[in-house]
């Protein structure tokens, strides 16, 4: 099989200075090489060490891991806990006036809850649910804006052992109602409306729209009243929250469930366009969730941690709604977006909160660098120690930018490689150990066992791309996709590559000092004149142009090379009429070329004010291919936070 070839080369590099790494966690390279080295030579004792030192279980477990059963591993699965417990119980008498949470609303109101008084609200609203039926096993859907109150909420199901599953608000009655009737849900979670960027996001007319398409599971809808808008009532269906929760006692006994016990559905897409119920068990995801903000976030009980992700996707389960609070975090949650009331509330929010580790997405970084390069400069972001990267890989240019400009050249930058199937981080640098290059997530984490792959699941030699694996089963794997376990074993565990790794669905390359680099999804590879090329290369060749703000690189069929290289560019300037958008493309074409090399010059670039994305930035890039074969859109756009940019991006130059 022809490999992936990797066609960047980048040699900077950033150790972590001699303070950070005596005072972290890992204290340096062979700290970590003794924990790989541990988990190399007894993989059931390094993980059931962890577990027993770092969660609080009711029934010790004896069993680490069964595989008799694979791919459907299970992990601690004779001890039983409860989730909750372990991020809110444990910390009453140790940190119980410590604040958990500081919530800044879209309008910048700020908002504090203790541990204790975190306890206090999610027992009631466990009690509430209890009152109206809801128990162990059942599904409660939560579509909720970013509040204290959707952690409440998801932190309430694990207390009772019922199983929640997460919808983004952003996503359209249509999404919705697929989620709902997948999952079966018994109830629905809601608020009135969200705040964003000064206009309301009406969630509560979603949820109608979606149950009057049919979803006979559903007793009851929940509303928090956190806008004061006008919604329609179904007398005996709805409730307000705050009648649920007012007269409920502040004290909820937890269910004590199985390790294997589903904490979570959480729905994600999939290459056939349904989307897939991602199912985690609650032992292993914590341990997880746990291992990494000890480990990646370097976390000290003095921090102040913010991970600027939405509660409806897996960085926001693992890193806002469980990971903070079972290290007994103080964490900041934000409910507006990162232009409002203008490009500096970002930087406003660290500096007013005195935020120490910052965790946000390439695609918020690259849209500030386009809005104010400059502009963090005028706050005070002293307080930072660590910045994080998620949910794509970062270009090079971006990874400078957040480190020199955010970071001042002092705060380790933590690239972070993981999936909603994966729970918590795989690939990462530990902060106070490895040393940094800029666009590599850098090596596993101690106890992940990962590899470069070819078709048939042989490794390859370093500098070769390949299809990025697991060898093993570690804890915080998704157990099995909901209602659909043949769907499961069929997409991450593919009997071509022997049925025992797990296929992650993207590219990468791994350098000659072991370092990783992810290149994209597998289906975003190009092959172009018998060149297998990674589109996130070529975009960081694009985004490395000085006029540059923002790129998405596809492919689309040609009759000669296989596949013709799209490049859709948003330029720091405004979009230039035709003729001028013309000489900024062989500019563009002429920098590719020499970056990377000829074969990776775009075919055709378009120019358009922004890029086609969902209300939390991630591009769309199924559009962008539609777009680039000149075919008429067919898919659903109504979770785009921008329709009109595709009429921009239709025009070839």
């Amino acid at each position: 099989m022809a490999t992936i070839e990797s066609v960047m080369h980048e040699t900077r590099v950033f150790p972590p200075s001699e303070s950070f790494t005596k005072n972290a966690n890992v204290p340096g390279m062979e700290a970590y090489r003794a924990l790989c080295r541990e988990a190399e030579a007894d993989y059931a004792g390094f993980w059931g060490r962890l577990a027993r030192e770092h969660i609080l279980w009711e029934k010790p477990f004896t069993r680490v891991l069964d595989e008799s059963r694979a791919p459907f591993y299970t992990w601690f699965d004779d001890g039983e806990l409860n989730v909750s417990y372990n991020c809110l119980d444990r910390h009453l008498e140790s940190r119980g006036d410590k604040t958990a949470i500081v919530f800044e609303s879209d309008d910048g109101n700020v908002a504090r809850i203790t541990y204790r008084e975190l306890h206090a609200a999610v027992c009631k609203m466990a009690n509430g649910l209890k009152m109206i039926g809801v128990g162990k096993g059942d599904r409660v859907i939560v579509y909720m804006p970013m509040s204290i109150e959707a952690v409440v909420a998801m932190q309430a199901c694990a207390r009772i052992g019922a199983i929640h599953s997460v919808v983004f608000g952003g996503f359209s009655a249509k999404s919705l109602h697929e989620r709902i009737t997948d999952a079966g849900a018994k109830v629905v979670i809601t608020a009135d409306a969200g705040m964003r960027g000064g206009k309301a996001v009406h969630l509560k007319d979603a949820v109608d729209e979606a149950l009057a398409m049919g979803a006979p599971s559903v007793e009851k809808v929940i509303v928090y009243e956190r806008a004061g808008a006008q919604v329609s009532w179904v007398e005996g269906r709805d409730i307000r929250w705050t009648d649920l929760v007012s007269k409920q006692d502040p004290h909820c006994e937890p269910e004590w469930v199985n390790a294997e016990h589903p904490l979570f559905i959480l729905y994600t897409s999939g290459s056939t366009g349904k989307p897939k119920g991602v199912q985690h068990a609650a032992g292993g995801y914590l341990l997880g969730a746990m291992l990494t903000m000890k480990w990646v976030f370097d976390h000290k009980d003095s921090d102040v941690f913010w991970c600027t992700a939405d509660v409806g996707w897996i960085t926001g389960h693992s890193y806002v709604a469980y990971g903070p609070l079972a290290v007994g975090s103080t964490q900041v949650i934000f409910e507006g977006v990162p232009t409002y009331p203008d490009a500096g509330r970002f930087w406003k929010i660290i500096q007013d909160h005195r935020v120490t580790t910052f965790y946000t997405a390439p695609t918020a970084i690259r849209s500030l660098i386009k809005l104010g390069g400059d502009l963090p400069k005028n706050y005070d972001l002293s307080s930072l120690r660590l910045l994080g990267s998620v949910g794509e890989p970062i270009n090079p240019e971006a990874w400078m930018w957040f480190f020199e400009t955010v970071g001042q050249k002092r705060c380790p930058l933590v690239d972070t490689w993981w999936q909603t199937e994966t729970g918590s981080h795989l690939l990462a640098p530990l902060p106070g150990a490895v040393v940094l290059k800029p666009g590599s997530c850098t090596f596993p984490l101690p106890g992940i066992q990962a590899a470069i792959v070819d078709e048939a699941g042989h490794e390859v030699e370093a500098g070769k791309g390949g299809f990025l694996v697991i060898k093993r089963p570690f804890p915080s794997l998704l157990r099995t996709i909901w209602n659909d376990p043949e769907r499961y074993r069929r997409t991450y565990f593919p009997a071509e590559m022997g049925g025992r790794l797990y296929l992650s669905g993207d590219s990468a390359n791994r350098d000659g000092e072991g370092y990783f680099w992810i290149m994209g999804r597998i289906d975003d590879v190009l092959n172009v004149s018998g060149h297998r090329l990674g589109t996130m290369e070529i975009e960081s060749a694009l985004v490395a142009h000085p006029l540059v703000a923002e790129a998405a690189v596809v492919g689309k069929p040609h009759e000669i090379k296989g596949e013709a290289i799209v490049a859709f560019v948003v330029l720091k300037s405004e979009r230039p009429d035709s003729q001028k958008a013309k000489e900024i493309a062989a500019k563009l074409r002429e920098w590719v070329g020499s970056e990377i090399g000829p074969i990776a010059k775009p075919d055709d670039i378009r120019f358009g004010e922004n890029l086609p994305k969902t209300r939390s930035g991630k591009i769309m890039r199924r559009l962008l291919r539609t777009l680039a074969k000149g075919e008429e859109i067919t898919q659903d756009v109504s979770t785009l936070e921008n329709p009109a940019i595709l009429d921009q991006l239709k025009q070839a130059i």
